[in-house]
């Protein structure tokens, strides 16, 4: 089980995860989404990811991104842009121009949503399935994705919380992805991440 960890937006919080024993595979930033608390400014993006990656990937995190912020960050240290509402053919254009792996986000109501991930098999590198919640933690029902042999690695986030059986996610996805879930009155709270990292450490030692 891989984790993500995404909504960093402060200098203490990416240290703490970029210099952990067991960091996230993941490590996630707000690049274009104001709507969001999350959300972090390209310059103070500039300052942040100074910060030495490590063990971690670094994932943008875009809403339907325009030429002008995908310029803005095309020298930023990212390995993954994480793409919403974007069709295949764009997704295919920012790929190849800026030469990044992809993480396709679906938001998700039915299966229908889900189903719609085999339009993008060319141009993913990850499927991620979240919640149609975009800066809201809202969950929706992961057992849509139960049945369906993906041809890709899976991330799943909407609402999922450290107190959560997270075991139980390894019949449905590859990668956890964690926002919401460890923060405390909106602000990431290292003892939440700290739980988490751990819980994933022991899925992965009982393996």
């Amino acid at each position: 089980m891989k984790s993500k960890i995404c909504g960093i937006s402060d200098l203490r919080t990416l240290k703490f995860l970029t210099e952990h024993i067991d960091p996230p595979n993941f490590i996630g930033f707000i690049v274009n989404y104001p709507k969001s608390k999350r959300y972090v400014t390209v310059d103070k993006l500039k300052d942040l990811l100074k910060v030495k990656k490590k063990k971690s990937y670094y994932v943008a995190v875009l809403v339907k991104p325009d030429d002008r912020i995908l310029e803005e960050i095309k020298n930023l240290p990212f390995d993954f842009y994480q793409i919403y509402d974007c069709n295949p053919s764009e997704i295919q254009k920012i790929k190849e121009k800026y030469n990044k792996k992809i993480i396709t986000a679906f938001t998700i109501q039915n299966i229908d949503d889900v189903n719609k991930y085999s339009l993008y098999k060319s141009v993913s590198d990850i499927y991620l399935f979240d919640s149609k919640g975009y800066e809201k933690s809202k969950s929706f029902n992961h057992s849509l994705l139960k049945d369906i042999k993906f041809d890709k690695e899976i991330m799943l986030a909407g609402d999922i919380q450290i107190n959560d059986e997270l075991e139980n996610y390894k019949k449905i996805t590859d990668i956890i992805d964690i926002s919401g879930g460890v923060e405390t009155s909106g602000i990431k709270d290292v003892s939440k991440i700290e739980i988490f990292l751990n819980k994933i450490k022991n899925i992965n030692n009982e393996n």
